[in-house]
């Protein structure tokens, strides 16, 4: 061991670090296992890192701001946990090894042992005797156990559907995971593929997701509530039947203005959903083929690109009819791409005087449009700009003369009178597709028999752990690759005995997110997910530390599993995390650390540098937590002559 020197502008650090680390892991100081504790408790928890590479500077500063919430707690006189892990599951692996030609498990694992050595010698306050990695089958048996506890519930369930596709990443994408029309992972522009997948229910949590953010306000930065309330979405108003010629079923369409009714001229509906191919099968052969060329080039573009404000419209006559309840006028049915086939029932009824989109559609395609609300700005029609401001009824029979509150509660009360609509709510908010077309994550415990359908994987035969990767193509191409593992996916019928095949997609690895913060727990039980007993004394997390990127995807999902857990009896608590801080990026000479921009600092190398207490001060004073910083600007170097002149001072 090195003698530590007493240098003359300071301590030598390093042989400072090197002595006392191995005296630090015997210690175990930070450790928060002893039953026999009384003190208070407090559980701080950092958003656990994605193993690809060595730590970087926006770690640094994470673990830095969680380190110093933990060590305030502990001086405080309370028990804190502060435990760290891996998110090990995902893409960027089995990209990475398919890119390499090596094993998606050695190359994660390697990691964790890289970001392990340098979280260690950044001295941060972890509980080291509470690791998890998700990608461990002991971990991501519970994964497969959850998913059999939602199963049960009805809120696991498959269902044929259009998605979201990646064409480079070969699989599908939760809408959450949907930037800009593009694919988070890889910025490749993302199209639609209909496909059998498996879902969450989410939406049947949507009310308590948005009604229960009211109880984080004050805790949680407002910009995070503000981006989940507006994703759930929730909004108000009627379903509205309209009967169709020559369809026994009427076609129910959603609308937040039942007022304006009356000023329905035509229906729009989406050109991709199953209605649309319905509708246009009874008309002639020249629609038909009309249609096809139209869907066939709407494929090509993403949803984003289809509710453009400034997209062209277009669409097509189906040359069917739908009768206005209002009115009992005939308004002709079109298809096009600016209504989409997952959001309400895919059809709607067009006003187009007092919305937008419908008013371009109209006047681009000669439809009629009729003011029914009088607002006193210029007619729609002349201006080609839809009036959405408060006014009277106008042009609908007895709704005239009333106010736009006043005339969507009458209207509600008219069509549920008339056994043809009813007031409804209705959500943004789309049940999370979790099934994924790749090799490196959780394997669904599902086995499909010819005989008995969807048969649950029991769950003394879990874990379902992956089959061995050598001999497998990973490499994307639509299917899972767990395909080609014929002795994995071959099995008898759990039900029945007969020949059955495993379900061969593995699951979105925002599963194993939504839960670990109670997997710290108990990191090590064999017998249950997570330990009840734990969770009443820990949870929920007092203090959460991450970065904003993860406002929608990663928090919606832990809030919505903490929300099934409470009400199957394994937690007593709504939301996971009381407290969170989101704080900045960390960029490079004014840009983002990557490195393919050639500016990725890692936190190995300045350590190297400069130490661990110079960089943990460096970030604790950057400046405020939530703002970016710019590492170009805030060299550790000012800290560690700040600890030299207090080594000085103390040794004088």
């Amino acid at each position: 061991m090195n003698e530590i020197r007493n240098e003359p502008t300071g301590p030598d650090v390093f042989a400072i670090q090197e002595k006392w680390l191995p005296v630090w892991d015997e210690l175990k100081p930070f450790a928060s296992g002893n039953k026999d504790d009384n003190r208070p408790k407090k559980y701080v928890l950092d958003m656990f890192p994605y193993p690809s590479g060595d730590l970087h500077m926006g770690h640094a500063e994470a673990y830095a701001l969680g380190d110093v919430i933990a060590r305030y707690w502990i001086q405080k006189g309370y028990n804190v946990m502060h435990p760290i892990g891996w998110d090990a599951f995902g893409l960027p692996a089995e990209n990475a090894a398919i890119k390499r030609n090596l094993d998606p498990r050695a190359w994660t694992y390697d990691n964790i042992e890289l970001h392990k050595a340098s979280m260690r010698r950044y001295a941060c306050s972890f509980d080291w005797e509470r690791i998890i990695r998700t990608c461990d089958p002991i971990y991501y048996r519970w994964n497969q156990w959850l998913f059999l506890e939602f199963y049960k519930k009805g809120l696991a369930y498959r269902k044929n559907s259009m998605v979201n596709w990646c064409p480079s990443c070969q699989t599908v994408l939760a809408n959450e995971q949907v930037v800009g029309g593009a694919c988070e992972r890889c910025d490749s522009v993302v199209t639609k593929k209909a496909l059998t997948q498996w879902f969450f229910k989410v939406t049947e949590y949507a009310d308590r997701l948005l009604d229960d953010l009211d109880t984080l306000e004050g805790n949680w930065p407002s910009k995070v509530l503000s981006m989940q309330r507006n994703w759930i979405g929730r909004s108000y108003g009627a379903e509205v039947d309209f009967q169709i010629e020559g369809r026994t079923e009427p076609v129910t369409v959603y609308t937040t203005r039942p007022d304006t009714l009356y000023g329905a001229t035509f229906m729009v509906v989406a050109v991709d959903s199953d209605l649309a191919a319905e509708l246009v099968s009874g008309s002639t052969a020249e629609v038909r083929m009309q249609f096809q060329a139209y869907l066939d080039e709407v494929k090509k573009s993403n949803d984003i690109e289809r509710l453009a404000t400034d997209r062209e419209k277009t669409g097509v006559d189906t040359g069917r009819f739908a009768i206005n309840p209002a009115n009992g006028e005939h308004i002709p049915i079109w298809v096009s791409d600016y209504v989409l086939a997952d959001y309400g029932t895919g059809a709607i009824m067009a006003v187009p005087a007092h919305d937008q989109r419908d008013l371009d559609f109209a006047r681009a395609l000669g439809l009629p449009v009729r003011v029914v609300v009088e607002t006193g700005e210029a007619d729609p029609l002349e201006t080609g700009i839809a009036t959405v401001g408060e006014g009277v009824l106008t042009n609908s029979g007895n709704l005239n003369g009333l106010s736009k509150a006043d005339a969507i509660s009458k209207m509600v009360g008219i069509l549920e009178a008339e056994g043809r609509g009813k007031a409804a709510k209705n959500f943004r908010l789309r049940d999370w597709l979790i099934s994924r077309q790749r090799y490196w994550g959780t394997p669904i415990p599902i086995v499909h028999c010819d005989s008995c359908g969807e048969v649950p994987v029991p769950q003394d035969q879990l874990p379902i752990e992956l089959p061995d990767a050598a001999g497998l193509d990973l490499a994307p191409k639509g299917t899972s690759p767990l395909g080609g593992a014929e002795d994995w996916v071959n099995v008898p019928c759990p039900s029945c005995g007969n020949p059955a095949k495993r379900d061969t997609d593995t699951m979105d690895t925002f599963v194993d997110s939504s839960w670990y913060f109670l997997r710290y727990l108990s990191p090590n039980s064999e017998t249950e997910a997570f330990s009840k007993e734990e969770a009443k004394l820990w949870a929920p997390v007092d203090q959460y530390v991450g970065g904003v990127t993860h406002a929608i995807l990663h928090l919606l999902y832990a809030r919505f599993f903490t929300k099934v857990l409470k009400d199957l009896g394994y937690v007593d608590f709504s939301e996971p995390f009381t407290r969170l801080l989101n704080q900045g990026m960390v960029l490079m000479n004014g840009s983002a650390m990557s490195k393919s921009r050639g500016n990725l600092v890692k936190l190995g190398d300045q350590l190297d540098e400069h130490g661990a207490d110079a960089i943990r001060i460096t970030m604790a004073f950057a400046g405020p937590p939530e703002d970016d910083i710019d590492w170009a600007d805030v060299s550790p170097s000012g800290s560690a002559k700040f600890l030299a002149r207090c080594w000085r001072a103390a040794n004088d």
